[in-house]
């Protein structure tokens, strides 16, 4: 496009000039430029907005003997377009109207109000209320990595370092930008390819100084001190960046944003991708959201609190005294069902916190004030409810959610119930509010009142039958005589306008009326839209505490989800401690237990300093995987201040959870199945502690028989002697359980299943030892294999398991017994023993025993 212009300069119109000129400023947003009633794109523009809005693909003149594409939409449903557009990663340049058309010489002026981005969008109609939409900017030095991220939307602005890539990127994962800025001088931009929204940032937006200077403004500060970051220098780079293009899309302050907030790493459990995928925390494995520990533990009342609930999920805490508030709270609420009486307050409270980002933006809209309103109508109650809870967590809630009863009666008083969507055509403002609003309106509305009565009133004064009161949209109002009597107009009748039959006039009063009315529309308008205006000024006066008392409710509305949940799902509250250990009595998972149509079987777990690692064998479908991601979930609940479902639990707390589980490959990367289940095994090696919490689940599967063996042998004895991580390790590989009998801290559990008719019964029951058998032709036959491969199967597995059965080592002091290969074209014992004769050199008895021993063997 840029070459167009370049070429077609001077054969552009002037509206196409200043188009261009606008595009050049945004080349990499589509610009909805404003023309009369609609937006309209151009060039590519247009063909990307045709495929991706689904629109028709028209022209507009001609500029160098070609036609010009234009796509449009009406700017009064431009909303759902700009949405679906960010939806697919792309960003928006609305470009209003700014000069009046009436005074305009050539083109009207235009510019851009506002940038759409998928990572700055406020608009509730772009949002998912149940996520967090973040802007993340990222840089690096030596290795170390500086991570700044913000949602617009709410105001939440925070920063963190990392040491090493795989810290790096298990923040990503947690964080799953909605748009990604990265310093462009940096070689990141293979390692972030799986990101959406990827933004390439100049060096020059990193610099330190810059940053230090926007930042101090945006917070009204000296220095960073008081926030705890100030030594934070690679992160407060990316704060930096990130904050300038903040700035630069919304095309306004930011007063929303008023503090940043510091992650430590080491303040959390850490999970990192692969971990997060296979818990399916809020996502499942198919992408989707159903059927996931979300799924499960979500009733929140408001939307912030679903998004506060997701984040805790995600970020697991290690601060013990932080765990049990939150613990004694839940406790607190279920007792009496104290919960129960806050659930239809909290209803009335709504997505406060992105509401009062758009209060502050200046971009609320009428319904999000009402909303506003039942918000702080319900927070009295609220209060007054917590009063007789004995938590102090719960205390400093309550303390933190202010009474505004000022703002409630205003709003309460300035807009009408069930309001319009915008505040464009009026109708928002209620009556009684503002006395000229009120008067304007009443011109408007009631002039064929008015002129009904002075008509009348006419009439009876001047005593002409033929009297009337007209209006037309050219002349304007008037009174009406016909001819025959126009001679008896009273003196004060100015002529307006003859007809053939009649004289038209207009008297002062008349005059003065129609001044009024022609222009109370417009004047109740814009009166409405300058008191909208002042209301959203009145409400961010306050904006700091009604932001605090939003951050309150969103975390009460957690502790009371939790507590409904805890009490409907049947969970009990874990003990938790420094002392490292699992014990969990009749654990049950969270998710599977609410999906199955038979009573889930609660299990077991003891894991101690002398019983480290659980070597799991059992059937496929025995429910192997199923209790292994359970523990993993139960701890990680307990790690958030959540009852668990289970029926008692001692737990220690834990630095990482870490698993391993599932087949999967990564083809765009290069990454077969195999490899990408090394790359997490290597992880895990490489970073599990003796306290973390490590689910290995059958590691060496995808590669031979032996090798895979050996590395499964390898990764369980380095986890179980080297590591000492507490370890849940299913496999399929019999001979693994003779690591209990050589390593301490090893023991064997299996679960259960029996054959009855040739079928398979799964107990799902877990007993202490290593299982007998593990079912593999049963389950093959319940997934519907052909019987005939059925058939042939078992021959096979007689025949192999009548074949003698060899002993290797893998390790060289110990020997464990080694299935067999069938398809092994290693030399048998027999033939090594005759390759080692050499007839020549035996005498003729030497050579009689040879044959007997090659006898025996044979035998």
């Amino acid at each position: 496009m840029a070459k167009a212009e370049k070429k077609q300069g001077s054969t552009l119109t002037p509206m196409m000039q200043q188009y261009f000129r606008i595009k050049a400023e945004h080349p990499n947003e589509l610009v909805f430029y404003r023309m009369g009633d609609f937006y309209e794109l151009f060039y590519d523009d247009a063909k990307q907005a045709s495929e991706l809005l689904d629109i028709s693909l028209t022209s507009r003149g001609h500029s160098g003997g070609e036609p010009i594409p234009m796509a449009g939409i009406p700017y009064h449903s431009a909303d759902g377009y700009i949405a679906k557009i960010v939806r697919a990663g792309r960003s928006v340049a609305i470009c209003e109207q700014v000069g009046d058309p009436a005074t305009s010489k050539g083109p009207v002026e235009r510019k851009v109000m506002r940038v759409v981005t998928p990572g700055t969008i406020t608009d509730e109609a772009f949002l998912d209320e149940t996520r967090d939409n973040l802007l993340v900017a990222v840089t690096t030095l030596d290795q170390i990595y500086g991570i700044a991220c913000l949602d617009i939307s709410c105001g939440r602005f925070v920063v963190t370092e990392v040491k090493g890539e795989e810290a790096f990127h298990s923040e990503l994962a947690r964080l799953k930008p909605a748009e990604l800025l990265f310093n462009d001088e940096e070689n990141l931009e293979n390692s972030l390819e799986e990101y959406q929204g990827l933004r390439r940032q100049p060096p020059w937006n990193f610099e330190l100084d810059t940053s230090l200077r926007l930042l101090t403004q945006q917070f009204q500060v000296r220095d960073l001190s008081g926030f705890g970051c100030d030594h934070l220098e690679i992160a407060l780079r990316a704060a930096g960046c990130l904050l300038q293009y903040a700035k630069e899309t919304q095309r306004t302050a930011l007063p929303h944003i008023r503090s940043i907030q510091v992650e430590r790493r080491d303040d959390c459990v850490a999970l990192d991708a692969a971990t997060r995928r296979n818990l399916e925390l809020d996502q499942n494995l198919m992408g989707g959201v159903e059927n996931t520990l979300a799924s499960v533990l979500d009733r929140t009342a408001t939307p912030m609190g679903g998004r506060l609930l997701r984040r805790w999920l995600h970020r697991p805490l290690r601060d013990l005294t932080t765990i049990k508030q939150r613990q004694f709270s839940v406790q607190c609420l279920i007792e009496d069902y104290r919960y129960d009486p806050l659930t239809p307050l909290l209803k009335q409270i709504g997505d406060v916190e992105r509401i009062l980002a758009r209060v502050a933006l200046r971009s609320a809209r009428p319904r999000d004030l009402e909303r506003l309103c039942r918000a702080l109508t319900a927070l009295p109650l609220i209060q007054q409810e917590l009063k007789e809870i004995d938590s102090p967590l719960l205390a400093a809630l309550s303390d933190s959610i202010s009474d505004f009863p000022d703002l409630q009666q205003l709003l309460s008083k300035a807009i009408i119930n069930n309001p319009p969507v915008v505040i464009r055509d009026g109708g928002v403002i209620a009556t009684g509010y503002d006395s000229e609003l009120d008067e304007l309106r009443a011109l408007s509305e009631n002039a064929g009142d008015y002129l009904i009565d002075l008509e009348k009133r006419e009439r009876e004064r001047t005593g002409i039958t033929t009297l009337k009161v007209g209006y037309n949209r050219v002349h304007g109002y008037y009174i009406e005589i016909s001819r025959l009597q126009s001679d008896q107009a009273p003196t004060e009748y100015i002529r307006r306008q003859t007809l053939k039959n009649a004289e038209r006039f207009i008297t002062p009063e008349l005059k003065e009326f129609e001044d009024k009315a022609l222009s109370a529309k417009s004047r109740a308008l814009a009166r409405e839209k300058a008191l909208y205006e002042a209301l959203l000024e009145t409400l961010a006066e306050s904006l700091y505490p009604l932001q605090e008392s939003a951050a309150a409710l969103a975390e009460l509305d957690v502790l009371h989800n939790l507590a409904e949940r805890a009490e409907q799902l049947n969970y009990c509250a874990p003990k938790l401690s420094e002392e490292s250990g699992i014990e969990i009595t009749g654990g049950r998972h969270s998710v599977v237990e609410q999906v199955t149509d038979t009573p889930f079987v609660a299990n077991d777990l003891q894991m101690h300093a002398e019983r480290r690692m659980l070597i799991v064998t059992g059937p496929n479908m025995g429910g192997k995987s199923t209790y292994m991601r359970q523990t993993a979930l139960i701890v990680l609940l307990a790690h958030i201040g959540s009852y668990i479902p289970a029926s008692s639990a001692n737990i220690g707390l834990v630095d990482r959870i870490f698993t391993r589980m599932g087949s999967s490959d990564d083809l765009a990367g290069g990454r077969s199945t195999f490899m990408v289940e090394m790359t997490e095994t290597a992880n895990i090696l490489n970073n599990a502690t003796s306290r973390s919490l490590v689910l290995m689940d059958e590691v060496g599967r995808g590669t031979s028989t032996f090798d895979g063996l050996s590395l499964a042998w390898a990764c369980a004895n380095y986890l179980a002697s080297k590591t000492q991580a507490f370890t849940l390790f299913a496999t399929h590989y019999f001979e693994l359980t003779g690591l209990a009998d050589n390593s301490s801290g090893v023991a064997n559990i299996h679960l259960t299943a029996t054959e009855h008719n040739d079928h398979i019964i799964f107990m799902h029951s877990v007993h202490e030892g290593p299982a007998s058998q593990s079912y593999g032709l049963q389950v093959a036959q319940l997934a519907g294999v052909p019987q005939s491969v059925i058939s042939d199967a078992k021959q096979k597995l007689h025949q192999l398991e009548q074949a003698p059965i060899t002993t290797q080592s893998s390790q060289p002091d110990s020997a464990y017994p080694m299935q067999g290969d069938m398809f092994s074209q290693q030399p048998s014992q027999l033939e090594e023993e005759l390759k080692q004769v050499d007839p020549d050199s035996l005498t003729p008895r030497q050579a009689l025993e040879a044959l007997y021993q090659l006898k025996q063997l044979l035998d």
